[in-house]
């Protein structure tokens, strides 16, 4: 059995560079299309327990819709995912200035010039595609001379594994993740607070109303964040709950248990649709992963005439904590000088 690479056109850029699509299948009836462009996951093509295929994530039909793409519909963050609290850190004593882009802190490293509006350099693999990045010393703020790269790879067994890999020549924040919006009875049918969840996560980080955590780590038990009892994304989602309130619903960094920063993968969430009977279960080797249900997604046109808005979809963002390079008591996301980024996160489907 083998998995087929197909290469085809999506679209130019602004400065009339060619963006291209590769199409990964394999015997089992699933296709990932991705895209140079921001290495953005732009399809998942899987079928469900009758062999009926849908699209299960957000996007665009082509590459100058994502040139917009307010979102961040299916990309690849960096080079450093969520939230930097006062769009500011300092590393060995020297302050570094960020974009402020979202209250008074910086979201996604830069809304324009960030990883994820970057033409990357890819390379088709057996199995997948790798991208691969440049980013000079400075740029967007962050130090250092930055290589990163990002591959997918298809399994036969339904699984789609994203390896990130990071060096730099200064130490710099690293924490890239993939944005991708996942509704697993088909992109363009509705709402997802019918989906059930189970995360395989005790804890917490608690945030201000920037969505900025406060440094604590605290239990999920007793509050509407708890989902280590699989539920409905929907069930608790409107609760008078602060964390809940301040954030317009789920969108915060949940403590994935039993992390050991070993590299070892660990299953950390189980999602299941509720017309298709669709599973995805998750897994990571990182500390964190932010569970976000699409409170904010502004009203839009998506793929195949379909129309988008407010918990269209579902996301499982792993990471560092948010403002981890400012909080030491977190696991650190600062990388360089011999210290290489290197993890990965799979996303399998069963049915």
């Amino acid at each position: 059995m083998a998995i087929t690479v197909k290469k085809s056109g999506f679209g130019k850029c602004p400065n009339g560079k060619e963006i291209t699509l590769y199409t990964l299948s394999n015997e089992a009836g699933m296709e990932a299309a991705v895209t140079d462009l921001g290495a953005i996951l732009v399809k998942l093509i899987v079928p469900d327990a009758k062999g009926e295929k849908k699209d299960v994530v957000l996007g665009f039909d082509n590459g100058e819709s994502y040139l917009g793409n307010p979102s961040f519909f299916g990309a690849v963050i960096g080079p450093n995912a969520n939230r930097i609290g006062n769009a500011k850190f300092s590393i060995d004593g020297k302050e570094y200035r960020l974009d402020v882009n979202d209250g008074e802190n910086n979201l996604h490293s830069h809304m324009d010039n960030g990883y994820h509006k970057q033409l990357w350099k890819a390379e088709i693999l057996s199995d997948g595609v790798k991208f691969e990045l440049e980013d000079t010393d400075g740029n967007m703020g962050f130090p250092g001379n930055k290589k990163v790269s990002v591959s997918y790879v298809l399994g036969e067994d339904n699984s789609l594994r994203l390896h990130y890999h990071g060096t730099s020549d200064r130490k710099t924040v690293l924490n890239l993740t993939n944005h991708t919006y996942f509704n697993l009875d088909g992109h363009d049918s509705g709402k997802i607070e019918d989906h059930e969840l189970w995360l395989g996560a005790s804890q917490y980080t608690p945030a201000d109303s920037g969505s900025i955590p406060v440094g604590d780590i605290v239990p999920v038990a007793g509050t509407p964040m708890d989902f280590t009892t699989a539920k409905k994304v929907g069930a608790e989602i409107g609760a008078d709950f602060q964390a809940l309130n301040f954030a317009g619903g789920y969108d915060h960094n949940w403590v994935i248990d039993g992390w050991k920063n070993d590299g070892q993968l660990i299953h950390f969430a189980t999602v299941k649709a509720p017309l298709s009977g669709r599973v995805m279960k998750a897994y990571t080797d990182l500390p964190g992963v932010q569970f976000y249900a699409g409170n904010f997604i502004a009203p839009q046109d998506g793929k195949e005439g379909s129309r988008y808005g407010k918990r269209s979809g579902l996301c499982l963002e792993t990471q560092f904590y948010p403002d981890s390079v400012n909080k030491p008591q977190f696991p650190s996301c600062i990388f360089g000088e011999g210290r290489e980024l290197d993890t990965v996160t799979v996303y399998k489907f069963e049915n």
